[in-house]
């Protein structure tokens, strides 16, 4: 039974983490980090590794404290949030890396509704090229009006 608390933990994480994502992106990489975040908007900016990349190093931070203080002295539920952020970065990584931006050559030519309308609403909050005026800053979630052709 409590292999199914542990997981029920790792999946409330993960979900919770998109509202994290959501308020980050806006407050956070939209706000005060925007210097870390702007080469991201930024055509003239784009390599292949962008200021923006330390944000993985920053959202890995807590995963690992989690993790660490989850199995010392012994597995505990700390150890399971530490797993629905890993979760959560894996997809993130997939989703707007490989799908969404295609910095790694996979599905681009994808017909997946669900893809195709996370591109539709990134490439607008990508439209605008500065900090404000921003919209859809989740990641898994996207308002139906994306999905409509």
């Amino acid at each position: 039974m409590i292999y199914l608390e542990y997981a029920g933990i790792t999946l409330a994480t993960f979900l919770v983490m998109e509202t994290i994502t959501w308020l980050t992106h806006k407050f956070v990489m939209h706000g005060f980090l925007w210097y870390l975040h702007e080469d991201h908007h930024q055509p003239k900016y784009q390599t292949f590794f962008e200021k923006n990349d330390w944000f993985f190093v920053i959202f890995a931070i807590p995963s690992i404290l989690l993790f660490y203080n989850g199995v010392n002295p012994e597995l505990n539920f700390l150890f399971f949030i530490g797993l629905g952020i890993l979760l959560y970065g894996m997809a993130y990584f997939f989703i707007h890396e490989i799908i969404i931006h295609q910095r790694i050559k996979m599905f681009t030519r994808t017909k997946i509704k669900y893809f195709v309308g996370l591109r539709k609403a990134h490439k607008i909050h990508h439209k605008h090229l500065g900090k404000e005026d921003g919209e859809c800053f989740g990641m898994l979630y996207v308002p139906r009006k994306y999905f409509r052709i």
